[in-house]
């Protein structure tokens, strides 16, 4: 069975990569969010198959760097882990360190562009673009700022 780590900071971008759910019983699924009241639920829903990331805000900067610099780590941990085949994320910052380090150890990553971003880049794809194995875009609009996307529509 493949080893798959579905990963996404919270809010959108989890609610985005949650309708993907239905693939979790496909493999061998681990899911990575940050912790937070809104997403205690998925330890329940999923259980043994949900690990925490730190949950920050780039508006708290002090805080941010040492959560940045402790999810990296954790990052590290969760990727020896786990050794994941596959990556899958809709983003952002939480994802970026777990996909690099996944990708060094021969994972396939494969991130799906939020659907909030309709023109314009962001940081976590701009990073994450040129190590996916599949980029994969909700707006044809995006085509022309990711070369390497696919347009696949909404996922909603």
């Amino acid at each position: 069975m493949k080893r798959v780590v579905f990963i996404a900071s919270t809010g959108g971008h989890l609610n985005e990569l949650l309708q993907f759910k239905s693939l979790f019983e496909l493999f061998n699924t681990t899911l990575i969010t940050e912790n937070g009241e809104a997403t205690k639920y998925l330890k329940k829903t999923y259980p043994g198959h949900v690990h925490y990331l730190f949950f920050g805000s780039r508006q708290h900067l002090f805080s941010y760097i040492f959560k940045f610099i402790a999810n990296a780590l954790l990052s590290l941990i969760y990727v020896l882990s786990f050794r994941p085949q596959y990556v899958v994320s809709t983003g952002t910052h939480t994802a970026v360190v777990f996909c690099y380090l996944a990708k060094l150890l021969g994972a396939k990553v494969i991130y799906i562009e939020t659907y909030a971003n309709v023109e314009k880049t962001n940081i976590s794809g701009k990073l994450i673009h040129p190590i996916a194995d599949l980029y994969l875009v909700q707006w044809e609009s995006l085509l022309k700022v990711y070369p390497k996307a696919k347009y696949v529509g909404k996922v909603y």
